[in-house]
């Protein structure tokens, strides 16, 4: 095994004066199936091609691009794991102080919006050469998209880079079938046929049943519009029941393609087979975002959860895939071979870890429902409910020599975990698979935002924390339980995140960090943010929007802090709730010292 060359040097190492791709990459290159670069470049080699990859390139100086000579078939780009604003900046807009995939967590190794500025940068050193952009960034901007950077509506990313073709997706199948269309000489203007893809044209003709959104103009100009395209788009992202999407930008139209279908089980494992090296590359001293996922595993993709917050829908899909059993226990003997493995596998799981299988088995046929949550409000009465095939890979896992523990560190769906009448896995999730306290998600306790979120009740929630504390005294375990949580989500006010921080009270939870509300694009909870609207009922919300309303949210969470007293006295005046600040064990401050007066002598 070796890492895919990053330079002309490594290139003629293995005696190759060009390569069919050059993929350009936001992350520095760490050869690990938890890296999208990584992923592509391996299965492309997989498939016959050759792949350079140029990981955070200096664009500002042209000899970096031109040292790999013109790629036989194209350049790929990425802004890497995440999305280049998100990894620069804070929810206030504030310049993060590191970059976890970066070497020693330098920052500004990429430029903001990377996929943007690589692509132009292409563009102008190679004008003709074919350039396909994918990854999480150009994925959930493919079609024109809020921006809380800029505080707008932009367009697609395809128009603002210029590139020929944009993959959304997980790109597995979609990238090879692109790479046997350019190797068979088909000119990239004609590739438009393809599953998973975004295409502009002039000329051509709409495909097949496509859905004409409304146009760049009026989704930017009227928020009734931006919802109408939203919802669309929302409700065609399942590879079944998705049609193809038309968004005009004058003459030029964006056309969105069906999605692609979710890799089987055995395409799945074959993608994991492939020969990572599990590690950064030695030309660099540490990359911290290989820290978690060195020794973790990926089980499966896609999430039914369907958090109004959360971008996975619109990537991975609703529809479940997971890995078979034997190919989680050779990635895992593999692990134990590695010189600096300890004996823990830090997590087996994916965007949800006890998704292990699909909501249901219609699904597999039919595709998922258009207008209707496996989960939310209440549990569809067609879901299964099954945690038999998750444990039995974790009990093998366990199992193999030289692993001492397997934890589960990605999110748990508590709601799913209660449904399951056999509580076989939550016993074992007690006894063998949590490192001193586990993390849930509830996200809220009001039941107003809740349903914004598109969480469960909050009853729900509290069945589950007796059930796990109850499991923990019966196994003899003292294990904690983290709630993440969210301030300022759409739709929340002072008096719900009075509500929050009253529960925070009762169970006598401090959060060191807190969580506001961050706009990215494409998830529903952007949507409600800019348009002050819920896309599902067209009902007007309240939002936090002025730095001011959303931090006197966020102190509430910490009223316990010294440093935000005042804050905290401020919003509870103004959710008229100053029953709350006194000496009762119910109250969440004291009063405020009196700020003393200098009286002048006489």
């Amino acid at each position: 095994m070796s890492f895919l060359p990053i330079s002309k040097k490594d290139m003629i190492q293995r005696g190759l004066e060009t390569v069919d791709f050059v993929l350009i990459s936001g992350d520095a290159y760490v050869d690990h199936p938890s890296f999208g670069t990584a992923i592509i470049g391996r299965v492309l080699e997989a498939h016959g091609y050759t792949v350079a990859i140029c990981a955070q390139p200096d664009w500002h100086n042209d000899e970096i691009l031109k040292q790999y000579g013109l790629p036989n078939l194209a350049y790929l780009v990425t802004a890497g794991n995440i999305d280049s604003m998100v990894n620069h900046y804070t929810v206030n807009r504030k310049k993060r102080d590191k970059d976890y995939y970066t070497d020693n967590g330098i920052m500004g190794k990429r430029p903001d919006r990377a996929t943007i500025v690589y692509s132009q940068w292409i563009r102008k050193v190679h004008p003709k050469a074919p350039i396909i952009i994918g990854g999480i960034e150009a994925s959930l901007r493919r079609m024109s998209h809020y921006d809380y950077w800029d505080d707008k509506v932009r367009s697609s990313i395809l128009m603002d880079s210029t590139a020929d073709l944009l993959v959304f997706g997980m790109a597995e199948n979609i990238i090879v079938e692109i790479a046997d269309a350019l190797k068979g000489a088909i000119p990239i203007d004609e590739i438009t046929y393809i599953r998973g893809t975004v295409w502009k044209t002039k000329t051509k003709e709409n495909p097949d049943k496509a859905i004409l959104l409304p146009s760049f103009l009026e989704v930017k100009e009227d928020k009734k519009k931006y919802t109408e395209s939203f919802l669309l788009q929302y409700r065609n992202t399942d590879a079944f029941t998705g049609m193809p999407l038309v968004e005009a930008y004058g003459n030029v139209r964006i056309i969105q393609n069906k999605p692609a279908f979710a890799l089987t089980q055995a395409e799945m494992d074959w993608v994991y087979a492939l020969p990572f090296e599990r590690k950064f590359h030695p030309s660099y001293t540490k990359i911290p975002a290989i820290e978690e996922v060195q020794f973790s595993l990926i089980s499966n993709r896609g999430c039914f959860g369907s958090c109004n917050f959360c971008a996975i829908t619109q990537h991975q899909g609703r529809m479940i895939t997971s890995r078979s059993t034997p190919s989680l226990v050779e990635e895992a003997t593999k692990i134990t071979q590695m010189p600096n493995f300890k004996g823990y596998i830090h997590d087996v799981g994916g965007p949800t870890a006890n998704f292990h299988q699909v909501s249901c088995q219609k699904q597999l046929t039919l595709g998922t429902c258009k207008n209707k949550d496996c989960l939310h409000p209440q549990p569809c009465s067609q879901l299964e409910v099954s945690h038999e095939k998750y444990l039995d890979a974790l009990r093998q896992l366990r199992a193999i020599p030289k692993i001492k523990k397997v934890f589960i560190r990605s999110g748990i769906r508590y709601d799913y975990l209660v449904f399951d009448k056999d509580e076989s896995f939550f016993d074992e999730l007690i006894q063998h698979h949590i490192s001193g306290q586990l993390k849930v998600a509830p996200e809220h306790v009001s039941a107003r935002v809740l349903d914004k979120m598109g969480k469960p009740s909050f009853e729900l929630y509290d069945k589950f924390v007796k059930k796990y504390e109850a499991k923990n005294k019966q196994f003899n375990k003292d294990q904690y339980l983290v709630p993440y949580l969210i301030s300022s989500h759409p739709g929340s006010d002072l008096k719900d995140a009075v509500e929050l921080a009253l529960y925070l009270k009762k169970i006598g939870h401090q959060p060191q960090q807190v969580q506001d509300f961050y706009p990215t694009p494409f998830t529903a909870s952007t949507c409600m943010y800019y348009t002050e609207m819920d896309p599902f009922t067209g009902q007007k919300i309240y939002v936090a929007k002025t730095v001011k309303d959303k931090t006197l949210q966020r102190v509430l969470m910490q009223y316990a802090n010294p440093k935000n007293q005042h804050l905290v006295f401020e919003a509870l005046k103004q959710a008229n709730r100053l029953d709350l600040v006194g000496f009762g064990k119910h109250c969440l401050i004291r009063p405020l010292p009196q700020r003393r007066t200098h009286v002048p002598s006489k």
